[in-house]
């Protein structure tokens, strides 16, 4: 029997468009596949915000210079710090989250309906004093991270720089100018593909990592201190609250929690998550410098980190000569998303005290005395500069000036957070209370140990 070209033809059309229906449902499923997955993304990167940016502020020029010195000095010895501190730094800034989104004011603000004025102002002048120092060490560290890409005055490096920052943060809205700078911050990561590069001791490495050896040494206990106050700082406590109150006015429908209780498991979950996620970022990024500079320069003997040279030495195994690139790079983009963090924190805490408008993302006319507190703060900064210290030693001071103010503080804190009168029905839960407190412990304890006459 022959068959007709017409019936060839349709034989293959009807074969072929059996395939195609039979193809149509996976195709369609594939496509909502896609379709919910690009929401879940989107849906994610919605939730992250005063949390991530905290994290990202908390790895500043003083944090990598810590890292970086105390891998140098202890080697592995110290990884141990990181992720023991990792729910402790997670838990207090959750707690410092929960009292902007429950109250609808930042912490000074909450301290100004709760305490003495006397201890409000006492409390906002040693945020102010721990925040001075840190911003003149890393305005320092990024005019000597500019130094060492192109040479030249260090000083002017860090003129131009604060003027930059200030600038930006007075002419850009802050969400904007963070979106930007957070993509410099990437070059950190160059520390996590390094330590897969170098030559590791994992065995020190995992035993440094899950078993202390503390030594009671005055070094030692420095060293701590200045983990723990890089890791855990005061004026990420009053950004991240001052921050929720911000987004809490940017949408008409949200309430402060306190007020609104019904919209409280949806905000507090986004909190946790938003929180951990960004602690965990920072934390990640803090473990692996300590890490690789342990595996580069102390392993070779190198264990006193005196410049922005040395620090960007353990960058050379994977970077070559682009180490002192990667290294500037991530120094001037953690110091500019840093600098109106560390600025900003010591302006909200002043002006919810005083009750002036406040917010970065408000304009310079509608805030004037919050700009100008913000400016005043950074000039300072930027003038300790010239008195000829040296800027890596100056960001581990400031890490421990954080770490011993960040105790009275972060006492407060606690005793504000599970106060009925203060939170409402959102008095901190139990778990909370355990690592806030323990952190406050951790803090306490380290700073003691430091000044104790004993440790030599």
């Amino acid at each position: 029997m022959t068959v007709s070209a017409d019936s060839d033809g349709s034989e293959a059309n009807d074969l072929a468009g059996a395939k195609s229906s039979r193809r149509e449902p996976a195709v369609r499923k594939q496509r909502k596949s896609q379709k919910r997955s690009r929401p879940r993304i989107a849906k994610l990167l919605q939730i992250l915000g005063p949390g991530l940016i905290t994290g990202a502020a908390d790895d500043d020029p003083s944090g990598i210079a810590t890292y970086s010195s105390v891998g140098a000095q202890f080697g592995y010895a110290m990884l141990w710090t990181l992720p023991f501190i990792y729910p402790f730094m997670a838990a207090i800034q959750e707690i410092s989250a929960r009292i902007g989104r429950v109250t609808g004011r930042g912490i000074a603000g909450n301290m100004r309906q709760c305490y003495p004025r006397w201890l409000l102002y006492a409390t906002v002048s040693l945020l102010l004093f721990a925040n001075v120092i840190n911003l003149g060490a890393d305005i320092g560290a990024m005019g000597a991270a500019v130094n060492l890409l192109i040479g030249g005055p260090a000083t002017l490096y860090c003129v131009l720089l604060s003027a930059l920052s200030l600038l930006l943060q007075i002419r850009m809205p802050y969400q904007k100018y963070a979106a930007v700078l957070k993509w410099l911050t990437l070059s950190l990561l160059a520390y996590v593909a390094a330590a897969f590069v170098v030559r590791i001791d994992w065995f020190k490495a995992v035993r440094g990592t899950f078993v202390p050896n503390i030594v009671f040494s005055s070094d030692y206990l420095q060293a701590l201190v200045a983990v723990l106050g890089t890791t855990i700082s005061p004026y990420l406590f009053f950004w991240q609250a001052s921050e929720e109150v911000e987004e809490l006015q940017s949408v008409p429908q949200d309430k402060a929690l306190k007020r609104a209780p019904g919209q409280g498991p949806k905000h507090l979950q986004r909190i946790k998550l938003d929180t951990y996620f960004g602690m965990a970022f920072s934390n990640l990024i803090s473990y692996f410098i300590m890490l690789t500079v342990a595996a580069t320069l102390n392993a070779h003997g190198k264990t006193n980190i005196e410049s922005a040279q040395q620090a960007a030495e353990a960058l050379r195994p994977i970077a070559g000569p682009f180490a002192s690139l990667l290294f500037s790079l991530g120094i001037i983009g953690t110091g500019l998303l840093a600098l109106p963090v560390l600025a900003g924190a010591g302006a909200y805490s002043i002006g919810e005290a005083l009750r002036w408008p406040v917010g970065l993302e408000r304009k310079a006319s509608e805030a004037k005395a919050f700009y100008g507190v913000l400016a005043l703060s950074t000039i300072i900064g930027l003038l300790l500069n010239f008195i000829g210290v040296n800027p890596i030693r100056a960001l581990v001071w400031s890490a421990i000036v954080n770490g011993v103010t960040a105790v009275p503080i972060m006492c407060l804190l606690m005793l504000m957070a599970s106060s009925r009168k203060v939170m409402g029905t959102f008095a901190l839960p139990f778990y909370l209370k355990v690592f806030g407190w323990g952190a406050t412990l951790v803090m306490a304890a380290a700073a003691v140990g430091m000044l104790w006459p004993g440790s030599k």
